[in-house]
């Protein structure tokens, strides 16, 4: 407890303003998707993430979410699509959503936000996809075949972050704080280590 009242203080520095959701809100956002979470399986804090692949800032994020991941064996990462940057950022979400299908959506998720190649064209995101392994074949299928629980997932995007307020991307929800900017492993850290003493 007493180690942890200072990481609190450094956070508020680090981070400026943290809102809090209520845990009903938390639970409903965190629900069980179709596509599978990153991390633990029986985690004890939930960050989620509402990314676009073309977003630098969510870029940014993804190599500290991934040592987070690698540290702490406590945390799961929901990713949730929400394209805003337009037509090509639309078919990479899709994209990603489609592979899970194929077992491959982390594959894929991991792919396009850390590809260095701007997906400025739908043959950009194929390329990046086919790359990874991705099967293009059983993509295009699965991406008809799978189009209404596909559209269900953006559409529950699309709502929760307008229920949110927020306005653009990279946006997360660590337990029940939320953040709308890019974060570094400490702050992320510093998020986690408070989310478990809140829930304590």
């Amino acid at each position: 407890m007493r180690r942890l009242l200072p990481l609190l203080g450094v956070l508020a520095g680090l981070l400026g303003s943290v809102a809090a959701l209520g845990a009903q809100d938390v639970a409903a956002i965190t629900a069980q998707p179709v596509v599978p979470a990153a991390g633990a399986q029986h985690p004890d804090v939930v960050i989620v993430e509402y990314l676009d692949y073309n977003c630098p800032y969510c870029r940014k994020t993804a190599p500290e979410l991934r040592k987070l991941l690698h540290m702490d064996p406590g945390v799961q990462i929901l990713y949730k699509e929400w394209p805003i940057f337009g037509g090509a950022s639309i078919y990479a979400a899709r994209a990603a959503l489609a592979a899970h299908w194929q077992g491959k959506f982390l594959i894929a998720h991991d792919a396009l936000i850390g590809t260095t190649h701007d997906l400025d064209q739908d043959s950009d995101v194929d390329a990046v996809l086919r790359s990874a392994g991705v099967d293009m074949k059983r993509l295009e299928t699965d991406r008809k075949a799978h189009a209404v629980q596909i559209d269900a997932l953006l559409a529950r995007s699309e709502r929760e972050t307008h229920a949110l307020g927020v306005q653009g991307t990279p946006v997360f929800l660590v337990g029940r704080q939320l953040v709308s900017s890019a974060l570094t492993l400490p702050e992320l850290r510093l998020l986690v280590a408070r989310s478990r003493h809140v829930t304590r």
